[in-house]
């Protein structure tokens, strides 16, 4: 019997890469961020080059939580379309974030290579296709509402699709030419790892036990007794925040991938593309940058991680049967298979920034399909709000909203 590890690809490829100590002295610091994730580096940077006196803590090892887990598909489509957006919460709004995570791709590039990552950041072309006949319509006026604001978009039928990328089941397509990909496990490292060299403290396997909220700052009680004194806390902890604030805010959903043995050459077309449908819930796929294909999808309601991880087989079977449907005759076997949390918000859009019942503290947290971009547009509105800036987004991704 052949095994597949049940273990993220990301964490399995890239081992350990780089280790930190536990906390066991009293501490005092200007910015105490807690989630050492793709998110919580970002952050830590932006502090970092605002001249912060930053501490970072996370209760695991570097980046093995979310993180370790996400396909890292780089888009600026926000999981509620342009032109619905629109409809929710207004013209402005919903263009202005759109554009922002369209920005954030080339800002993370830039970023990239600013710390010297060899994390494999590539741009791509990302392709939203319709998974029924029915969903042409909508996508249509998606594709005008894009279209209309200026972003590159294209229209193909469903003939040029299979032509250019041999995928079949599709009824017609957006193609956007912004999208892009990373390992986002080794991004993180390398970020943490450039600016661990310029002064920021890091600290993992660093649990919190208590957090004391003053206007005037916090204090926190780690698990061994240590204190930590901060004058700003940034929660960076994706869906854990739901243990911390008490609304009902966010809906938790489990979500499986696959990845696929390594070709020895790339796939074409395909290995510049970003691809996902309109079903509900929708299937993504793309390349790796050793060359596997992955592709993730079948969302369900979180329970808890046990029964979330009971059905990996169940869900390795139907996602290898999707795949086959949409690229027929693709010689895939599956070599990784595993589960991951996220949230779904009411509009798609995160949550960044204070929350009413937290004195002395920001939250990240960058939900949804593209919570990566979210975490870069975070950067810009925690340097602001830390500098007590308006920054437009603000109003669109409050709590309470």
């Amino acid at each position: 019997m052949k095994l597949k590890s049940s273990e993220p690809f990301w964490l399995v490829k890239n081992g350990l890469l780089n280790t930190y100590p536990s906390l066991r002295q009293n501490a005092t610091t200007d910015i105490l961020i807690v989630g050492a994730g793709i998110t919580g580096s970002l952050i830590a940077h932006q502090c970092m080059a605002d001249g912060y006196q930053t501490m970072l803590i996370d209760k695991r090892e570097i980046a093995n939580g979310s993180t370790s887990a996400t396909t890292s598909m780089l888009q600026y489509e926000i999981d509620t379309p342009l032109y619905k957006l629109i409809r929710e919460i207004g013209e402005q709004g919903a263009v202005s974030a759109y554009r922002a995570c369209y920005d954030a791709i080339d800002k993370l590039g830039r970023i990239a290579r600013q710390v010297k990552s060899d994390s494999g950041f590539k741009k791509k072309d990302s392709l939203y296709f319709a998974a029924y006949k029915k969903d042409v319509p909508s996508l249509k006026k998606e594709f005008e509402a894009r279209r209309q604001y200026d972003f590159p978009v294209r229209w193909l039928e469903a003939s040029e699709i299979r032509q250019r990328y041999n995928l079949q089941q599709s009824h017609g397509g957006i193609l956007s030419r912004q999208g892009g990909s990373v390992d986002a496990f080794h991004l993180t490292h390398d970020i943490l790892a450039h600016n661990h060299e310029k002064g920021l403290l890091i600290y993992d396997k660093t649990n919190m036990e208590k957090v004391d909220y003053h206007n005037r700052g916090v204090r926190v009680i780690t698990e061994y007794g240590n204190t930590i004194r901060a004058k700003k806390i940034i929660y960076c902890n994706g869906y854990e925040s739901t243990a911390i604030i008490k609304d009902k805010f966010v809906k938790l959903l489990s979500t499986y991938a696959i990845v696929g043995e390594r070709f020895e050459k790339g796939q074409g077309a395909l290995s510049d593309l970003l691809v996902w449908n309109t079903a509900s819930p929708y299937i993504y796929l793309r390349m790796t940058d050793d060359n596997r294909v992955l592709i993730g999808g079948e969302d369900e309601a979180f329970k808890n991680t046990f029964e979330r991880d009971a059905l990996l087989s169940q869900k390795q079977v139907r996602l290898e049967k999707q795949l086959g449907k949409i690229l027929p005759g693709l010689d895939f076997r599956t070599d990784f298979v595993w589960a991951g949390t996220f949230g779904e918000t009411k509009d798609g859009l995160p949550y960044i920034g204070q929350h009413p019942n937290f004195p002395s503290a920001y939250f990240v947290l960058g939900f949804g399909g593209n919570g990566i971009t979210f975490s870069v547009v975070g950067m810009e509105m925690v340097s602001k709000m830390l500098k007590q800036q308006k920054h437009p987004l603000d109003e669109y991704f409050k709590f309470r909203r």
